[in-house]
């Protein structure tokens, strides 16, 4: 995994970290209205389309008026933290897709919370909850790395 270095254009899987600093209600398009607790947010997405982690990735890290995904309405209200990425080529083939086996894992986490269901993972296939958690609070991406390549 790597931190805050140039984002490559190949397809792969990412965590993106939002901090929201106060509680907020945010409409999440077609999900509608929710209820988001002050803390700080793991995103797990996937890139592979055109232009790979460096198009998808990029997009959320800038913002963007057009929101076209859920993570657009939450990126409008939160800050951008640090984000960390796998390109497919470090990324083993397996059944369900990494930012599902991230999701997952991460939601298992005691306290954890998942704040909308569906957030990000409307279309997955694989019985995510969501692809947008609440970390317990202290958690750090340092903790997610040894986590998730564990």
């Amino acid at each position: 995994m790597t931190k805050k270095t140039l984002l490559p254009s190949t397809p792969g899987s990412y965590i993106l970290l939002l901090k929201l600093t106060t509680p907020q209600a945010i409409t999440i398009g077609a999900l509608g209205e929710a209820q988001f607790p002050a803390g700080i947010y793991a995103y797990l997405g996937s890139a592979r389309g055109p232009g790979g982690i460096r198009a998808r990735l990029g997009r959320h890290i800038a913002g963007s008026k057009i929101q076209r995904w859920h993570i657009d309405y939450l990126r409008a209200q939160a800050e951008i933290g640090e984000y960390t990425f796998l390109t497919e080529l470090n990324i083993a083939a397996t059944a369900i897709p990494t930012e599902c086996r991230w999701s997952q894992a991460l939601a298992q986490l005691p306290a954890a919370q998942i704040p909308l269901a569906q957030f990000g993972a409307r279309d997955c296939r694989h019985s995510c909850p969501a692809h947008l958690v609440l970390l317990p609070p202290g958690f750090e991406l340092s903790d997610l790395r040894h986590l998730l390549t564990a």
